[in-house]
């Protein structure tokens, strides 16, 4: 479990953080919510993040469009039925495409855009009773670690956001054009990591 929870945290970190030089101007929002929130305490606690909506929205996002495990754990169906004109018989191994159904456009605006502003009107969460988002599951079978892995990545996130300014090597990519192909696995990641050069901020105020 720790394993499968640092690697899945390492990819959406990564997949956040692409997202947000490719937007800079959502990478600015972020920022300032973070250090305003946590102002020149130089400590960004749990009671810190808690506050941080917009920041909860950009993960939420994230999740969205780069849900760190394309597909959901297979069931087995308990009894036959008809889906949509599919016969199921009973026992039939069902995968369930989390990517596919989070970038429905029945069920999303502009779904392949990131807009992490959506989440801010929208009563849509991650917990798994909104079908149209599960990132971590969803029913009996949720991930076990969806309180420790979303804690994980709000924290680190916000810490990355507060201490640094971020921008690409100088080596010839412009932010806009960060490779987003995407490599298939159990996991979504990124074909070309993200390399990223830190700037200390100056939190004098």
């Amino acid at each position: 479990m720790i394993i499968g929870g640092s690697d899945t945290t390492s990819t959406t970190l990564e997949w956040a953080f692409a997202e947000l030089l490719k937007n800079p101007n959502t990478m600015k929002k972020a920022q300032e919510e973070v250090r305003r929130v946590v102002g020149i305490n130089s400590i960004v606690d749990e009671n810190c993040v808690n506050q941080m909506n917009y920041l909860k929205c950009v993960v939420k996002e994230t999740m969205r469009l780069h849900p760190p495990v394309p597909f959901l754990v297979a069931r087995k169906s308990s009894s036959s039925v008809k889906l949509k004109g599919y016969d199921i018989p009973s026992k039939t191994m069902v995968f369930i495409n989390t990517w596919a159904i989070h970038r429905d456009l029945e069920q999303w605006d502009n779904p392949e855009e990131f807009i992490p502003e959506r989440f801010e009107i929208s009563q849509v969460d991650l917990k798994g009773q909104d079908f149209q988002f599960i990132p971590f599951g969803s029913g009996r079978r949720i991930c076990p670690a969806i309180s420790f892995g979303l804690a994980s990545i709000e924290y680190v996130l916000a810490n990355l956001l507060y201490w640094f300014q971020w921008k690409m090597p100088d080596i010839g990519i412009l932010m806009q054009n960060i490779d987003m192909t995407e490599v298939n696995g159990i996991t979504v990641r990124k074909k070309v990591p993200l390399h990223l050069e830190p700037k200390t901020y100056d939190m004098i105020m």
